[in-house]
């Protein structure tokens, strides 16, 4: 096959272990940089334009789509299945799961276990969320937060207030959430291709860090999950309409909750922790897929 990852970097560790599991496979893999496309949008030939050529023939893409880019990198996603190019993750699930308050709304809709979460817009309102959310320490979170960024505890009802306040100063949108105090600072990576777990791990914040995120200095280790977390995560990639997915978990007094469902979820973390390689899964699947998935995606 011929698969391109759309990737800004091609020294990152994520898209060098797919080049390379797609080239050990026997695949003609090849890096572009997304936002160096551009496209040509008509009803007879739409095509994706790179360094003045077109990206023809492709038989399927990897979208590895930086947060901050989601608009631009969406648009070429969608570019690529109007020209009926199998993609990884299509356009649509893609954006669902970067805007944090619709991920949440839509895993409720599903019946899938969240913490509990508010949101509001006016700085009128924020006792009453607090008062929807529960007792303190709460969780406060700017939706474009990633990796950690934006996210703080408060441990106070004053404190959350403050807070909340500074932020909607900065017209941030912010979601608050109840603080799994049972968790301990650990989290689960669960990640999903298809409809099966592939790999998880558990991710330990540094001491004195309610954060998890590696980025942040947390360490990961292999772990077993449960059945409700197996199906739990499954459930929550199928919801979004995702097909690869790195879904975050915490373990409750009820149940699994889910955190964030992330639609470029980083290898290295889970391979290193797991022994598991993730990126020949994910070529795997779209060896499997491919050929029968070529077809117009939601847009």
């Amino acid at each position: 096959m011929k698969i391109a990852i759309l990737s800004q970097e091609a020294s990152l560790y994520s898209t060098q272990r797919l080049k390379e599991a797609g080239e050990a496979r026997g695949h003609d893999l090849e890096v572009i940089n997304y936002l160096r496309c551009y496209m040509n949008i008509t009803a007879h030939k739409p095509m994706v334009m790179y360094q003045g050529k077109p990206l023809a023939d492709l038989d399927a893409i990897i979208p590895r789509i930086a947060a901050s880019k989601t608009f631009y990198g969406t648009a070429v996603v969608r570019q690529f299945q109007l020209m009926g190019v199998f993609s990884a993750n299509d356009s649509q699930a893609i954006s669902r799961s970067r805007d944090k308050l619709r991920c949440l709304q839509i895993l409720s809709r599903e019946g899938i276990g969240l913490p509990i979460t508010g949101f509001a817009h006016s700085i009128q309102d924020i006792d009453g969320l607090i008062d929807i959310v529960g007792s303190t320490p709460l969780v406060i979170k700017v939706l474009e937060g990633t990796q950690g960024i934006g996210v703080m505890l408060a441990e106070t009802q004053q404190a959350a207030k403050s807070a909340i306040e500074a932020f909607r100063g900065l017209n941030a949108n912010i979601l608050v959430q109840e603080f799994i105090k049972e968790a301990e600072g650990v989290d689960i990576r669960c990640f999903a291709i298809g409809d099966k777990v592939v790999a998880s791990m558990k991710r330990q914040g540094a001491p004195g860090e309610f954060r998890s995120n590696l980025h942040r200095g947390g360490t990961a280790e292999k772990i077993k999950l449960t059945p409700e977390e197996r199906i739990t995560a499954v459930r929550a990639t199928k919801a979004m309409g995702l097909r690869v997915a790195g879904v975050d978990l915490l373990r409750s007094h009820h149940g699994p909750v889910v955190m964030e469902v992330n639609s470029s979820p980083g290898l290295e973390g889970i391979e290193k922790a797991t022994g598991v390689d993730v990126a020949g899964k994910i070529i795997e699947f779209l060896e499997k897929n491919a050929a029968l998935g070529k077809t117009r995606d939601r847009l």
